[in-house]
C-alpha cells in the first residue's frame, strides 16, 4: 500500500491527464454495454462501446453506431455527460469538484490543471477554472436556447433535449447528433442545410469552443484593444480567421454553384467550420470535389487552438511553423510574430508535432487500406478525422473491422491527449546529462 502511496505521489502531472482521460474513456464503455444504455435492450459489444466512448471523451464524434437510433435516451445521456468531461478536460471537472467540495487545491494540482488547459502560469489557475466553468454552461445553454424553437417545432417536446444536446455537442466540439433514425442513419446536420439559425449557431458554438479558454479571458479582460491581447491570443484568431474564410471561398466556387445564393454561403462556411474538429456537416461530404476532401483533411489535421475543447496539431502549430519560414527566407535569425520573438524550442516542439501527427495520420490510413482492401484516399479521410478529434466521414467507419476501429481509436486517444503529452508521461524524468556531442554541419532541402 505504501508503495502504491509512493507512485501516486510521483505521478507527473502529463500521466494524470492520460491516465484520467483512459479511465474515463473506459468507465463510459462498460456503461455503455450495459442493456439500458441500447433503444433495444440488449448488450452492446466492447468493441463498439469503447469506440464510442473514447469518440466521446476525445471529442471527436467517429461513430459505429447511429448515435440517434441505436442508444436509448440514458445511453445518450451517458454520451453527452462524456462527451462534457472530454471537452472541458478530466482534470478541470475533478478540479472543479474539488472546489465545490470547499477542499483546497494543492500545488501538484494546480500544475496539472496548467498543463490540461495550456495555462502559461500556475498563479490564478483556480479563478481561471472558475471563469471557463461559468462561461462554458453559459454559451451551452444560450446555444440551446437559440436552437430550441427549430427542434421544438419539428420534434415537439423532445426538441428541448436534442437542442441541449447538440448544443453541447457543438461546443466541445465533438459532432455527436441525435437525428438519425431507423430510416435514416447517419444524417448529421443535412436536413437544416438552409436553415440559418441552426447553421449559424452551430458555427459559432463551434468557433468559440474551438478558440481556447485562454483567448476567452483575453477577450474578456482586453475586450476589442487587440493590441493588448498575449501574443497567442493574436496568433490563435488571426489563423482561425484565415482558416476559415479562404476554404470557405474555395468551397462556394467548387462545389455549391448550383445551391441559392443564401443556402450556398451557408454551405460554404460550414463545410470550412465543421473540419476544426466538430465533425457537423450539412452536405454529402462524398459528393465533394477531390480537392475540397483534401483541403478538409488538411484542416482536419491543423484542428482547434490550445487549451480549448478541440483537439488536431493546433492552429498555433502551423503558425509558429508558418512564422519560422518566413523567417528563414527572411534570412533572419529567429521567428518574429506582432512584434514578439518565439522561442527555439516552441519551433521544435512545432516540428514534432508535425512529423507525430503526419506519421499517425499515413500510417494509420496505411494499415486500415491494407487490412480493410479500401482505397487509400479514403483511408485517409477518416484517419485525419480521428487523429483530428473531428468525427467527419466519407461512410466507411460503421462497416470497417475490429482491428481498424482499435486503429481509429487510438489515434482519437493519441489525438485528443496530445502527442507531447504521451511523450512526456512516458519520459517521465526528463534528461539530465549537460555533455554534449561534437556538431557537424548536415544539408537539408
Amino acid at each position: 500500500m505504501n508503495e502504491l502511496v509512493h507512485r501516486k505521489r510521483h505521478l507527473t502531472s502529463f500521466q494524470i491527464i492520460i491516465l484520467g482521460f483512459a479511465g474515463v474513456i473506459l468507465l463510459g464503455a462498460m456503461i455503455l454495454a450495459l442493456p439500458i444504455s441500447s433503444s433495444s435492450g440488449v448488450w452492446t459489444p466492447f468493441n463498439e462501446t469503447l469506440f464510442t466512448s473514447t469518440s466521446a471523451v476525445c471529442v471527436t464524434g467517429l461513430v459505429v453506431q447511429d448515435t440517434g437510433s441505436y442508444w436509448s435516451t440514458f445511453g445518450q445521456a451517458v454520451i453527452i455527460l462524456l462527451i462534457q468531461i472530454g471537452g472541458l478536460g478530466v482534470v478541470t471537472i475533478a478540479v472543479s469538484f474539488a472546489l465545490l467540495s470547499g477542499k483546497k487545491i494543492s500545488l501538484m494540482q494546480r500544475s496539472t490543471m496548467q498543463e490540461a488547459i495550456a495555462a502559461p502560469k500556475v498563479g490564478g489557475i483556480v479563478r481561471l477554472t472558475g471563469f471557463i466553468l461559468k462561461a462554458t454552461f453559459l454559451i451551452e445553454l444560450l446555444g440551446a436556447l437559440a436552437m430550441m424553437p427549430v427542434f421544438c417545432r419539428d420534434y415537439g417536446v423532445r426538441g428541448v433535449w436534442m437542442a441541449v444536446f447538440h448544443s453541447i455537442s457543438a461546443f466541445c466540439n465533438a459532432g455527436f447528433d441525435i437525428l438519425g433514425t431507423s430510416e435514416s442513419l447517419y444524417p448529421s446536420l443535412t436536413s437544416y442545410v438552409a436553415n440559418p439559425v441552426i447553421n449559424i449557431t452551430i458555427m459559432l458554438l463551434i468557433v468559440v469552443g474551438g478558440i481556447g479558454f485562454l483567448t476567452w479571458e483575453d477577450i474578456k479582460t482586453n475586450k476589442f484593444h487587440f493590441r493588448r491581447y498575449r501574443m497567442q491570443s493574436k496568433v490563435i484568431l488571426v489563423t482561425t480567421g484565415v482558416l476559415i474564410l479562404l476554404p470557405a471561398l474555395f468551397f462556394y466556387f467548387q462545389d455549391f454553384a448550383g445551391r441559392p445564393f443564401g443556402e450556398r454561403v451557408l454551405s460554404a462556411f460550414f463545410q470550412s467550420v465543421t473540419p476544426r474538429t466538430a465533425g457537423y456537416n450539412t452536405v454529402n461530404l462524398a459528393a465533394m470535389s477531390g480537392a475540397s476532401q483534401g483541403i478538409m483533411i488538411l484542416l482536419m489535421l491543423i484542428g482547434g487552438s490550445p487549451g480549448s475543447t478541440a483537439g488536431g496539431m493546433k492552429t498555433t502549430t502551423v503558425a509558429v511553423l508558418a512564422v519560422n519560414a518566413l523567417s528563414i527566407f527572411r534570412r533572419r535569425s529567429d521567428a518574429h510574430c506582432f512584434g514578439r520573438r518565439i522561442d527555439c524550442d516552441v519551433v521544435r516542439n512545432a516540428a514534432t508535432i508535425l512529423l507525430m501527427y503526419f506519421t499517425l495520420f499515413f500510417g494509420g490510413a496505411l494499415a486500415i487500406s491494407v487490412l480493410e482492401n479500401l482505397p487509400l484516399s479514403v483511408c485517409l479521410y477518416e484517419t485525419a478525422s480521428a487523429v483530428g478529434t473531428v468525427g467527419l466521414t466519407l461512410g466507411i467507419t460503421p462497416s470497417l473491422g475490429v482491428a481498424s476501429q482499435m486503429i481509429l481509436v487510438t489515434l482519437m486517444f493519441l489525438g485528443r491527449v496530445g502527442g507531447l503529452t504521451l511523450i512526456y508521461a512516458a519520459l517521465s524524468e526528463p534528461s539530465k546529462n549537460l555533455a554534449r556531442l561534437p556538431q557537424e554541419r548536415i544539408t537539408v532541402g
